[in-house]
């Protein structure tokens, strides 16, 4: 089992910056892949951001490339992900998940991952 706990959500102004963390503990891999992932009210779930644990590759959803950038700190076994140049339509609760062995090609998919946290508000005003 792995437990994920996200924090650092919160309201914000248009063009601000936020930073979610995401702290795993239990059984951990050296390679799993964790990912955030949000959901709108009303809308599907949609993939923000992956990271590898092994190596750091990192990927990024379209809407979000550019200013957002996930990154790791093993030694905490702690995900990040910094948001810049935030905008309204980025409101959302903010979800970190965690898995292994999810192919380069699936990573972007929710039904992939079985570990999830509990989720935190962003809020975004214009």
């Amino acid at each position: 089992q792995v437990q994920l706990v996200e924090s650092g959500g919160g309201l914000v102004q248009a063009g601000g910056s936020l930073r979610l963390s995401c702290a795993a503990s239990g059984r951990t891999f050296s390679t799993v892949t964790m990912a955030w992932f949000r959901q709108a009210p009303g809308k599907e779930r949609e993939f923000v951001a992956a990271i590898r644990w092994r190596g750091g590759n990192s990927y990024y959803g379209d809407s979000v490339k550019g200013r957002f950038t996930i990154s790791r700190d093993n030694a905490k076994n702690t995900v990040y992900l910094q948001m810049n140049s935030l905008k309204p339509e980025d409101t959302a609760v903010y979800y970190c998940a965690a898995d292994v062995g999810i192919p380069l090609g699936t990573m972007s998919m929710a039904a992939k991952y079985d570990y999830w946290g509990q989720g935190t508000q962003v809020t975004v005003s214009s």
